[in-house]
């Protein structure tokens, strides 16, 4: 078995290895930011892009494809909540990245990271609601107006349908932390396995399987925060 960095650091420092693992993600995170700005900072401005494969290159394209999706599914104020939305995915994929270093748990291994992001997730879509919609807002869990009387909107279903929503809307939670850590889990520990069974060629098949599963895994966390928050910009109830 291989010796684990930020358990080692756990030991030393009583600090949950966990903590470490999102530190380092986000120290990451944070210098990748860093380097990409000194870059668009330089004398040409950013316009020339780097030759070849560079940090640079990757995070503008991961960047684009974020962006573009943004726009798609968030409605013309993304901009306004595209930096949260980024952060997520970059984190995210970090810290699915480090899972598949041999001696690294990446943090997404964990339930408490995925239920934190999720929970992010959840309450950041609620606020965009209420503050695009006012709390009008919160019409969208008492169902359609059937009738009014004396100008009052009378909205007879509404015990129903706050049932049904707010089920619906805490569900989202769960869709998210569950997804992430679930296959995060089952990913890191067959890569671990077969590390231990065979340390030569097979672990590098599964390892570049890893790859694609922790950026799709990524993926799928940010598009579904921008849906929902698609969904909370344009509730019209």
């Amino acid at each position: 078995m291989h010796p684990n960095l930020f358990h080692a650091l756990e030991h030393a420092t009583h600090v949950h290895w966990l903590v470490w693992s999102a530190l380092f993600s986000a120290i990451l995170l944070v210098g990748s930011g860093l380097l990409v700005q000194r870059s668009l900072a330089s004398a040409n401005g950013g316009v020339i892009p780097d030759e070849g494969f560079s940090l640079r290159n990757v995070i503008e394209l991961l960047v684009d494809m974020l962006a573009g999706l943004a726009r798609d599914n968030m409605g013309p104020k993304w901009r306004s909540y595209f930096p949260m939305i980024g952060t997520i995915f970059f984190f995210i994929l970090i810290s699915n990245m480090f899972g598949l270093v041999p001696g690294i748990d990446g943090a997404t291994g964990n339930a408490n990271t995925t239920w934190a992001w999720a929970l992010i997730s959840f309450g950041a879509h609620q606020y965009v609601g209420v503050k695009e919609n006012g709390w009008h807002y919160l019409y969208h869990f008492m169902g359609p107006v059937l009738f009014e009387v004396g100008g009052f909107q009378i909205r007879p279903l509404a015990p129903l349908y706050a049932v049904i929503e707010v089920i619906g809307h805490i569900s989202r939670v769960f869709t998210l932390a569950v997804r992430l850590l679930a296959n995060m889990f089952a990913d890191h520990t067959v890569v671990g396995v077969w590390i231990m069974l065979v340390p030569v060629v097979v672990p590098a098949i599964f390892m570049g399987m890893g790859v694609l599963v922790a950026f799709l895994q990524a993926y799928v966390f940010a598009m579904l925060s921008m849906i929902y928050i698609g969904l909370a910009v344009e509730d019209d109830h």
